[in-house]
């Protein structure tokens, strides 16, 4: 039997005789599709008689195998359970001593459902097992007709078939992700165990979204309570994605607790926001980070994590997605011994990976590199990095006027964030150090104005920046897909940018969608780039008290390509679609 074709049971069924291979791979394919136990379908197909099942279940896993015509449950004890979960699960309270319950459940392999019974009453549970039917039978004998009828009126009926709750057979198929090589590593010595094969099902969930995450190449993990549910969503390509379907309300607190333990953050502190990092160790030598933050919201801890996979950290300058003018324009900036080389655009667009990659490109023996980031996203050989806690004093404003009793060769500011910083920023380039940093504006001329305003004088500023560049991330047409030719109406093209005299030779494209990218036509991102080198011209519009609107002009009269027009550039290519480049820029 083939790997991987059918469940670990349908196998042991097999080998012992009770059914055929193609029986458990058609009632496997059957219970994917429904969500249900593969025992159950295995009965109701006709494949296996339950009495036998049952039988099995309890030789295979030395389960006491019971009678539940024997029992006469009491109707206080069935509270213990709620109705819809012993329903869901097949499974029902039979007697209780002391802090022990013991039940009757169909499937004892149902390890997930096993678990919620001890999370929920707080018991040691022992497990019998009996047939199906009799269990159904007792649960509609002794559930309060109340109980019964409410659970048909909350019901909603099935619209379509996609799901709007996870069940427990969902949720044990997602645990079953976990691999039994990762192990959680903190920052200094300790270590925590990521795959202990008695660990609670709640921790294995936790892993099972973390390795989910990965596989499904994920930049950031969502977890946002709701009123009656917890949504989990995965940033794939810059667009944010429902993972599952909605995990039931009750694992809101476990769930998120698990993750600021692993983070080492205070589970007892719910009112205020929380930053840690957890290091998820695979094998002997791969390890990804996890940047951790927590937020109180209405209904509980809303949890993201942005994903700082090292593996995937390309830092070739060749890769960066510049064309040759402007790849030579920055590699011609960052070689000057002095000056301030500034990066431009929202979060998560790259900036951090062009300045690692500038670094890079900087990174020699005879070379002083200093940091001061918030947080220090990766760890670069040979450079002296400075995570900075404003908490305790410790800012890029003190950091930058530290690093200038270093003797530093090349500083990183992670963010130019105030007039004090800037100021000292300036300061540095203008003697004698070459200054790389960020700032959040919409485009490469806007940055200027944003420097004055915070406070520095026109002067300063065409002294110091040698240097401007804004970037966003467009999602990548599939490469797997067949590509399709989208015509474009005129009108489309002209409010995109296309001059009107290249508007017939215009074609742009999209990804028809394949299995390699969800059928989404899409696959990985690019960047688009808008490089302004601080030429002469743009110098004397500056000192002139010149506005964002004329410095652009003044830019794109001297060949500066513009972010929309990057993204058309790229979309003529066939690299991405006028939709994404839409998403991702402005007009001119």
């Amino acid at each position: 039997m083939a790997a991987g074709s059918v469940s670990v049971l349908g196998e042991l069924l097999v080998r012992s005789g009770l059914v055929e291979e193609k029986q458990v791979k058609e009632a496997f394919e059957v219970s994917k599709k429904e969500g249900k136990r593969l025992g159950s379908v295995l009965v109701k197909m006709g494949f296996v008689k339950e009495d036998d099942l049952a039988n099995f279940f309890s030789k295979q896993y030395k389960v006491p195998l019971i009678d539940m015509a024997q029992y006469q449950i009491d109707t206080e004890l069935v509270k213990k359970i709620p109705f819809e979960r012993a329903k869901r699960n097949t499974l029902i309270p039979i007697t209780m001593e002391g802090d022990a319950l013991r039940i009757a459940i169909a499937d004892p392999t149902n390890n997930p459902a096993i678990e919620d019974v001890k999370f929920i009453t707080r018991m040691k549970v022992t497990v019998h097992v009996a047939t199906e039917s009799a269990i159904v039978k007792a649960i509609e004998e002794y559930y309060p007709k109340t109980e019964q009828l409410k659970a048909a009126a909350t019901a909603t009926p099935a619209k379509s078939t996609e799901k709007t709750s996870l069940d427990m057979s969902e949720i044990d198929k997602l645990i079953k992700k976990t691999t039994s090589n990762v192990a959680v590593v903190e920052q200094k010595e300790d270590k925590i165990s990521l795959a202990d094969a008695g660990a609670a099902p709640i921790i294995q969930l936790v892993n099972g979204i973390l390795m989910n995450a990965i596989d499904a190449r994920a930049s950031d993990i969502h977890i946002e309570p709701q009123e009656k549910a917890l949504i989990v969503r995965y940033r794939i390509d810059g667009v944010l994605k429902q993972a599952f379907p909605d995990f039931p309300e009750r694992i809101k607190n476990p769930l998120v607790s698990r993750i600021k333990i692993m983070a080492r953050l205070d589970i007892s502190e719910r009112r205020i926001p929380q930053d840690g990092r957890i290091k998820i160790k695979f094998g002997e030598n791969s390890e990804i980070d996890f940047r951790v933050s927590t937020l109180p919201l209405q209904f509980g801890e809303k949890v993201v994590m942005r994903i700082l996979d090292k593996s995937n950290l390309n830092l070739d300058l060749s890769v960066l997605g510049f064309d040759e003018t402007q790849l030579n324009d920055f590699v011609e900036a960052i070689e000057k011994p002095y000056g301030m080389v500034l990066v431009t655009g929202p979060t998560g667009s790259g900036k951090t990976t062009t300045l690692y990659s500038g670094l890079s490109h900087l990174n020699k023996p005879g070379v002083n590199i200093m940091t001061a980031e918030d947080p220090v996203e990766y760890n670069l050989l040979g450079i002296n990095q400075v995570q900075v806690k404003p908490e305790v004093g410790l800012t890029f404003a003190m950091a930058l006027r530290s690093f200038l009793r270093q003797d530093p060769d090349i500083i990183l500011v992670g963010e130019i964030r105030d007039q004090e910083t800037a100021e000292i920023g300036v300061k540095a380039a203008l003697t004698g150090h070459l200054v790389l940093s960020t700032l959040h504006t919409n485009d490469a001329p806007a940055t200027i104005t944003r420097l004055l305003n915070i406070g520095i004088e026109p002067f300063l500023v065409s002294s110091s920046v040698i240097l401007v560049i804004a970037q966003r991330l467009a999602r990548r047409i599939c490469k797997s897909c067949e590509k399709i030719e989208q015509k474009m109406p005129e009108q489309v093209l002209l409010k995109a940018g296309v001059a009107p005299e290249e508007i017939a030779d215009f074609k742009s494209y999209v990804g028809k969608g394949c299995e390699a990218c969800n059928n989404t036509g899409y696959k990985g991102r690019l960047a688009l780039h808008e490089v302004m080198p601080m030429r002469t011209e743009l110098k004397e519009v500056i000192l002139n008290g010149g506005t964002a609107e004329s410095i652009k002009r003044e830019a794109v009269k001297l060949g500066m390509r513009t972010l929309r027009q990057s993204g058309l550039h790229r979309a003529k290519q066939g690299l991405t679609t006028v939709d994404e480049v839409f998403r991702c820029t402005f007009g001119d």
